[in-house]
This record gives C-alpha cells, structure tokens and sequence, in this order.
C-alpha cells in the first residue's frame, strides 16, 4: 500500500480534504459529502504534496482555468475508472446526462450504474461529477449536496459567457 496524506484547503465551496497515494491526488472531498471515506483513511496531515493542486483550484476558483493538469490516482473498480475517466473529457461549462455518459462509454443500457459510479467519484471538482445531469437536463444527485453542483454549474457557465 502507499503511503497516503492529506491536507484540508479552503475554497469558495468550504473546505475541501485534500489525499494523495503515493504522491497522486486520490481524493478530494467536500464538508458532509456522501460516501466520503473515514478521516482515518487519509494518512498523516501534510500540505507538502499539494502545492500544485491547490495553486490550480485557486486559478479555476478565480475563474482563470478551465481544466486541470494533475496527476491523479483514480482508485475503483474498472467500471467506475471508466466513468470516472469519462467525466475528465466533458468540457468545462458543458453538462451531459447520465445516459449520453453511459453511450459514450459504450454502454448505453447503464445509465443508473453510470449514476452510481458517478456519486462515488473520489475526487470531486477535479474529476467533474457535477456536470452531469438527469435526462431532462434536471439537477439529480449530487455527492456534495444539489446546492454546490447548482453553484458549480453556474459558476462555470458565467465563466464560458464572459469570456
């Protein structure tokens, strides 16, 4: 197993509990957010490794960067790597529903596992879980709560509109 850390940052969203494994970001976690691993999973308190991520969510915050380029450690299942790999290709402001994921995944019968998959993305914001939507371009299940995904969204999209 490798040796895990993590740091908590601010953010415009409230804290966010930085991982790394193995000096990768596995995790990025939000105040009350569902299926957020135990506190004592994350390794021992270091903001060393995380420099570089928290100077690239400063210049997304700040509305001065569209993507990230990090090195990730993406630990799940294959199917939930599928998906989750998935997400990082959605262009910022954009959303997609859970079946158009499902389809572009080769699987388009799996909208609901897709969904599941999607509620269990370790690493949030980064790895952009909260652009996707029901298929009605409704907002549905959010893993940091509807109220940051409705932020989120918004934030984005007032991004792409003035610039």
């Amino acid at each position: 197993m490798f040796d895990r850390t993590h740091t908590v940052t601010d953010s415009p969203y409230g804290p966010l509990t930085l991982v790394a494994t193995g000096g990768r970001l596995s995790g990025l976690y939000m105040e009350g957010q569902r299926h957020r691993p135990p506190q004592e999973t994350f390794g021992e308190p270091d903001p060393a490794p995380f420099a570089r991520v928290r100077e690239q969510l400063e210049e997304y915050f700040a509305g001065e960067r569209t993507g990230f380029d990090l090195p990730l450690a993406l630990n799940g299942t294959d199917f939930q790597r599928t998906v989750w790999n998935a997400l990082l290709e959605i262009p910022y402001g954009e959303t997609v529903s859970y079946g158009r994921l499902a389809a572009r995944i080769g699987r388009p019968s799996a909208a609901r596992a897709v969904g599941l998959a999607n509620g269990k993305n370790p690493i949030g914001i980064i790895v952009p879980c909260h652009r996707v939507v029901g298929a009605t371009g409704a907002l549905t299940g959010y893993g940091g709560g509807l109220p940051r995904k409705r932020r989120l969204l918004t934030f984005e999209q007032a991004g792409i509109m003035t610039s």
